[in-house]
């Protein structure tokens, strides 16, 4: 759903509903409103993403004992160990290939760019109230351990289980009871192993963007994801490559004014803004410049360099628009 998520989030905390919440990016973009609301309204958020149930779930019966760390896994995506080189010219069809959930488009992508683990740090900021210095990513490619809690004494609890959603939401909906169901239960010993390993932010910049964007504040995190769902939509449409992504949205967050302690209309005019400037970003890439011309016909040459095709030349007479 997107940031198209956040205004029905504010309007069921209005209404004084609790929230069993899924989508993520209404954290993401407006999570000091959502959180500030709910608080105000007495209303309660339980976490859908797994993640989160899982880090919700380890924090039950910690009496108040101080957290020292989250710890956020990452199954590490179709490109997990794929160095920057590799990156290159990977297609659609490899990056929706995701070894352990079966998602939709964008979040599919989000995962193999690592963006939608930097999302989630995002989310578990305010979801918990944790600074990011003290949420930490592991990759772990048998997506068992959902996630984990770290406490003061070095002792770590964590939510073990199969990868399936059914899960998550089930507690969310019947929070506080553990309801029985008939969900295939797991069995360690046929697992066999649990490997865990540091992500590599270098070679998958989105997470660090994500962190980046943390530190800038107000309405960065919305030019963040806005940024995103356009590259991404513009890399499932061929437009442009995978490893375009993260320096499209690098270049939206330089480029970017962040405006402290944001309105609702504020961070919707942010994530108009990061979708207009994706756009001329990717009009750029390939040398095709927007201008109006309001003396009727002309002549325009453009160089399209496609990352289907090679490189051609695009000559047309013009009138009532421009190229």
């Amino acid at each position: 759903m997107g940031i198209a998520g956040l205004v029905p989030t504010i309007r069921s905390i209005e209404a004084k509903k609790d929230v069993a919440l899924a989508n993520k990016e209404s954290l993401v973009t407006g999570g000091h409103l959502v959180m500030r609301m709910a608080k105000e309204n007495h209303v309660k958020i339980y976490p859908i993403d797994s993640e989160h149930s899982a880090i919700f779930q380890c924090l039950r019966g910690s009496d108040g004992n101080r957290v020292e760390e989250l710890i956020l896994t990452a199954s590490g995506g179709p490109f997990r160990g794929y160095t920057s080189e590799m990156l290159r010219g990977v297609s659609q069809k490899q990056a929706l290939n995701h070894p352990t959930w079966r998602m939709g488009g964008r979040i599919t992508i989000d995962s193999a760019t690592l963006m939608n683990k930097g999302f989630e740090v995002i989310e578990a900021r305010w979801l918990f109230g944790i600074d990011p210095e003290r949420i930490k990513v592991v990759v772990h490619p048998q997506s068992i351990i959902h996630s984990a809690v770290q406490y003061e004494d070095g002792s770590v609890i964590a939510q073990m289980g199969l990868p399936d959603m059914k899960l998550p939401i089930q507690y969310a909906l019947n929070h506080p009871k553990r309801l029985k169901n008939h969900l295939k239960r797991l069995d360690l010993a046929s697992i066999g192993r649990l490997d865990f390993q540091d992500p590599d932010p270098t070679t998958f910049r989105c997470l660090a963007l994500a962190y980046e964007a943390i530190k800038m504040g107000g309405t960065a995190p919305a030019v963040l994801n806005g940024a995103d769902e356009k590259a991404v939509e513009y890399f499932l449409k061929r437009r442009i490559q995978f490893t375009d992504i993260p320096k499209f949205i690098e270049r939206a967050l330089k480029e970017h004014e962040p405006v402290n302690n944001p309105s609702l209309d504020e961070i919707l005019r942010a994530d108009k803004w990061a979708k207009a400037a994706v756009k001329r970003y990717e009009l750029e890439k390939y040398h095709i410049t927007v201008r109006d011309d309001p003396n009727g016909p002309r002549i325009g040459v453009i160089n399209v360099r496609s990352p289907r095709s090679p490189t051609i030349t695009v000559v047309e007479r013009q009138r009532d628009r421009s190229v």
